[in-house]
């Protein structure tokens, strides 16, 4: 089992960067696939990038190819997500999610709490 906890957010202008971080606790953290999430006031969750166990393989949503970058530190139990050229559109909580199975259909298990992003025009 997983505890997840994201931090990071903020308040950003438009073109800015922001790094969010998700650290885990318990057991087996590298045997995880690990995600991030989004949701947007009045929109549903939405996938955003996925990390598999040892960080050779990721998974982007088409939206965040080449702004959004996610890595892990399995000795730390971290994830990151660094997130560069952010727009208005990118305003959302952003959740850390850890899952088992392969990284493009992962069966998602442990959710943080999630964290604020705010991305001013």
């Amino acid at each position: 089992q997983l505890q997840l906890v994201d931090t990071g957010g903020g308040l950003v202008q438009a073109g800015g960067s922001l790094t969010l971080s998700c650290a885990a606790s318990g057991r087996s953290f590298d045997s995880y696939v690990m995600g991030w999430f989004r949701q947007a006031p009045g929109k549903e969750r939405e996938f955003v990038t996925a990390i598999n166990w040892n960080g050779a393989s990721k998974y982007d949503a088409d939206f965040v190819k080449g702004r959004f970058f996610i890595s892990r530190d399995n000795a730390k139990n971290m994830v990151y997500l660094q997130m560069n050229s952010l727009k208005p559109e990118d305003t959302a909580v952003y959740y850390c999610a850890a899952g088992g199975g392969n990284i493009v259909t992962p069966v998602w298990d442990y959710w943080g709490q999630g964290t604020q992003v705010t991305v001013s025009s």
